[in-house]
Parts: structure tokens; C-alpha cells; sequence
């Protein structure tokens, strides 16, 4: 069964979306996804900023 996550604080850089949720502990995480239809490319961090640069430094294979 998949979690049901809320996401706060979006925000697009290129084809990949940076956001910010509550895991199941009440934790923040992070997470960085690609957008773009067949990449599949997605990450999970416990800081921001390494989800940003995730982001940034993406390069899309679809």
C-alpha cells in the first residue's frame, strides 16, 4: 500500500520537481523528481539543499 504524502514547498527547476513532506516518523525529507514522461528519475534526501542539487544536476535521458 503506498504512503500518502502532502507536499509543501515545490518548486520546479527544469524538467524536475523539489519538494518537502513529513515521513511516516514526522520527520522532513526531501525529495527530487523528474517530470519528464520515461525518465522515472526520483531521490530522497534529509536536507534541502542536496535535493536541489540533485535537481540541478540532473540530465535527462527521455
Amino acid at each position: 500500500m503506498a504512503a500518502y504524502r502532502r507536499f509543501r514547498n515545490v518548486v520546479r527547476m527544469g524538467p524536475v520537481k523539489v519538494a518537502t513532506y513529513y515521513d511516516g516518523r514526522g520527520r522532513d525529507k526531501h525529495t527530487a523528481a523528474c517530470a519528464a514522461p520515461g525518465c522515472g528519475f526520483s531521490t530522497e534526501h534529509d536536507d534541502r539543499s542536496a535535493a536541489e542539487l540533485t535537481a540541478r544536476t540532473h540530465r535527462c535521458k527521455a
